[in-house]
């Protein structure tokens, strides 16, 4: 048993590399694909290799009740063509390194909004962890210059990953409504579908045939590596984590991604490691450990109350 434990520890390590892989993909990706286009590319290969495993390990329990499909269309339009297209107009504006920090801080925002609109429990404690990350966002978009705030010259694509993020903050709350009559691996796999439908006019838009015969094979590998190694395995490895160890230790793995991603960013996209964007990773993933692990904590009191 714990052999099995060390081993998916293991691949969590290596499930956040590539999760940390996918700014830099998605990064070399915008150079040669419009966004829209480039959210289509990357779910038609992920929405055909996951439905696969779905209805493989499903059987015959992964068709939807009409009920739940103005959820599905929710969650496929916020969560999935929301956060994918914002992501990659942000790339075209901010660095690797900027939107992976600022996209740590998913929990965080999941967190205030479960406190507003499902009356979740914030505690003082972490409602101090989520401004101390907050403030590390604070830096990472001022690079630590007080007069970007003064004369609100704020990098846009700093604030569309900050809205992206929230999208998928809002994806996290909805996915709970209906989290109880399905499975997340059927979840995913119909907002993938939702969100690759909701892509066709806008792709068509973009004029496919004008810019795809120069589409060279790095940028067909980075669509490739986003929708195999950073959609599917990355969740599919989260999923067996979270069944073996626990949904608390496997969110911890989460704050490795800024980690690696400054690595892999230096490394692939030569973007320049400097000191404000170390302290800044270092606060934001202080703060969303600490966010956690509060949380954790206090629903493990909560769970003992009610023994």
């Amino acid at each position: 048993m714990e052999k099995d434990q060390r081993k998916i520890q293991m691949l969590m390590v290596l499930c956040t590399v590539f999760w940390a892989g996918a700014f830099i993909a998605g990064k070399i990706g915008v150079r040669e694909f419009p966004p829209f286009s480039l959210a289509f590319f990357r779910f038609l290969f992920a929405t055909m290799v996951i439905f696969v495993v779905m209805i493989k390990y499903e059987e015959k329990s992964w068709r939807l009740q009409k009920k739940d499909w103005p959820y599905m269309l929710a969650l496929g339009l916020i969560g999935m063509f929301g956060y994918h297209v914002l992501f990659f107009i942000a790339l075209q504006h901010t660095s690797a390194m900027n939107s992976s920090m600022i996209g740590a801080t998913n929990p965080l925002i999941t967190s205030i909004l479960a406190s507003v609109f499902l009356k979740e429990h914030l505690s003082l404690k972490r409602f101090g962890a989520i401004m101390l990350a907050f403030s590390g966002i604070a830096l990472t978009v001022s690079n630590g210059d007080i007069k970007v705030f003064t004369s609100l010259s704020f990098n846009v694509g700093d604030l569309l990953m900050l809205t992206a993020v929230l999208c998928w903050a809002v994806y996290s709350i909805i996915s709970r409504r209906i989290i109880d009559r399905y499975s997340p691996l059927i979840l995913t796999s119909y907002s993938f579908l939702v969100c690759l439908i909701l892509l066709i006019p806008f792709v068509i838009w973009e004029q496919p045939l004008v810019y795809l015969p120069n589409v060279t094979w790095l940028g067909w590998t980075s669509v490739l590596y986003m929708s195999i190694f950073a959609s599917v395995i990355g969740y599919l490895v989260q999923q067996i984590s979270i069944k073996t160890i626990g949904a608390s230790k496997t969110a911890a793995f989460i704050n490795l991604v800024p980690v690696f991603s400054i690595i892999l960013s230096a490394l692939i996209l030569n973007e320049k490691i400097t000191g404000i964007k170390l302290l800044s990773a270092g606060i934001i993933i202080t703060g969303v450990y600490l966010n956690t692990k509060l949380k954790n904590m206090s629903e493990g009191t909560l769970s003992k109350s009610n023994e």
